[in-house]
Formats: C-alpha cells, structure tokens, sequence
C-alpha cells in the first residue's frame, strides 16, 4: 500500500511545553517536547515510517530505495526532499528570528533557504506572535535595538486565534509567541539566524547564540503589508501548496482524493479519527497522526471524523 504512517523526530527546545505528549499522542520519554519533526528527510531529524513492510525505515530511505517517482514529477526540479512539516507547541516565547533565502543559505551554510507558513492549531486567551516590523528600519536602528532589549517595540504584534494562517517569506523577521501551538510547512531545511532571545540561558547556564551580523544582511526591513490570498488554498508557493480538509463526521463523513504523478500528498491529522483507505486496504489515524501518500498511487477515500492539513509540491 502507498499509503504510509510515519513517526516524527522529537526536539526538546527549552521552550518547548508538553501538549504535544499529552494532546496529540506523541510518544516521547521527557517531560518537555517543542517539535515533531512529522514529514521529514532532514538530516537533523528524519521521520521514521510506523507500520508495514517498511516499518522502522526512515523516509529518506524509503525514497532512496523506490526512486524519486514516490515523490511526484513537480519534485524533480529539487535537489533534496523539498519540505519539511512540524508541530511546535511553544510553552514559553520563541527567540526572535529570521531565515535565509536559497541563494544566501546555500552559500554560507551548505542548505536550502527557508520559506514557511504556519497554521495556529489552538492558543491561549491573549496569545501573540511577531510578524514583519510595524514600521521601516535601517541596520543601525536594527543593530542598537537589538543591544537596547528594544527590539520588540518596532515588530508587528498580532493576537492570534485557531485557524489564523501566516506565510512567512524568507527574510521576514517573527517569532511565535507563548500559548501557541501550530503546524508549520516548511522549506526543507535548519537554517535559522537568532537575534533576540529575551536573555535565556540554557541548561547549561550560557545564553543562547545570536546571528546579527548573518541577521542584518538577509532581513527585509520594510514595514509589514498584508500578504496576498492564496484562495482556494490556505497557502501557495513554488516550495509546497496547503488546503485545509474538514469532516464533521455527521453531515461530511467522507472525501475522495487522488494522489497523481505530479506529488506525494502528506495529511496531517490536527483533530479527529477515523480510516484512510486505497485500493482494499485502510490505515487507522488519530489526533496527531501524520500520513504519506506516494505520488501516482491513484485514488483514496478519507472517512471519519478528521480536521487536518493536506500538503503537495
């Protein structure tokens, strides 16, 4: 069967709460666990395939062993595995970031750049996150904000609720806030430049490193404008393409796909249960699940009860 279950890498950033063991049933020894790592082929933490014939093997191996027609011909164009899909339950504030373009990351670091969107799962009552800057900046007010403890003044703050989408291009500063837990689709890469992280220390009692000078060259510094629509789909770009999918379980109980030559399609399972089912065979899957389909696998029947985010190149 070409449809598969996949266990996620776990991270445990100091940030990090525990909704996720708790929540989303995510099987993990430690009290605190930040990310899931859920569609992986990262060398930094690759997702593991569940169940089957192919069982403990991880996804860059499995594609590795079947050819890159598992992936779709829309992925042919990309030198690796092109995305990469998390959960991330934020206990605390993340650090106040900002990622590389292609051209800047393969450069200087030997990976992709990174273009993301996020997907706010749930949040707390007054939850926010940083989003672009409120106003122009230059690199010198950047600079002196960022040794003042300032730098928050002159960012975007935006109070979130369930459903809120935001894309985040490359070069666009953010960071999400405390109470918020949210899938991201992602580039498939790990380069991240830190350049306010509220003076925390780590396990170790040193403070975490900052990235300013990397920061300062790859930041847009522009005020934030609203971002385009991407209707029918919650996000659009040339890395990967969202759309949300919805079964109530009493008025919708079903949805047929089809998972063609061009992608993979990866479901990721945000509420619900219920079966996803090809060609006489079903796979059971549960808040929290991720599933990979195999590009040209043809047509899939989803039944149950399931809010989730579907995911192609």
């Amino acid at each position: 069967m070409a449809i598969m279950k996949l266990a996620p890498a776990c991270k445990d950033y100091i940030w990090g709460g525990n909704k996720l063991i708790n929540f989303y049933n995510k099987k993990y020894s430690g009290n605190r666990l930040a990310e899931t790592w859920e569609v992986s082929c990262h060398d930094d933490g690759p997702s593991i395939i569940a169940e089957g014939d192919h069982a403990g093997e991880s996804l860059k191996d499995y594609i590795n062993e079947e050819g890159i027609s598992v992936l779709g011909s829309d992925c042919e164009r990309f030198a690796d595995f092109p995305i990469l899909v998390k959960l991330i339950d934020a206990r605390d504030n993340l650090s106040i970031q900002v990622h590389p373009g292609d051209e800047y990351a393969r450069k200087n670091e030997g990976q992709n750049g990174k273009t993301e969107m996020w997907y706010i799962c749930e949040c707390d009552e007054g939850a926010f996150l940083y989003y672009g800057f409120n106003r122009q900046v230059d690199d010198e007010e950047f600079k002196r904000r960022i040794r003042e403890n300032t730098l928050p003044e002159v960012l975007n703050k935006v109070r979130v609720k369930k459903g809120d989408v935001f894309f985040i291009k490359s070069g666009t500063i953010h960071a999400i806030g405390a109470g918020i837990l949210v899938a991201e689709i992602q580039q498939n890469s790990n380069v991240t430049y830190r350049v306010y992280d509220y003076g925390r220390k780590d396990k170790d009692g040193n403070e975490r490193e900052l990235h300013i000078d990397k920061a300062l060259e790859v930041t847009d510094k522009r005020k934030m404008e609203a971002t385009d629509s991407f209707e029918p789909h919650i996000a659009q770009c040339e890395y990967f393409t969202v759309d949300k999918i919805y079964l109530d379980g009493k008025f919708t109980k079903s949805i047929k796909g089809y998972a063609g030559k061009e992608s993979f399609v990866s479901i990721l399972v945000l509420d619900g249960e219920g079966t996803i089912s090809q060609s006489g065979k079903s796979l059971g899957f549960k808040k929290g699940d991720s599933i990979f389909i195999s590009a040209g696998s043809g047509d899939y029947e989803i039944e149950g009860m399931l809010e989730g985010l579907m995911t192609r190149v």
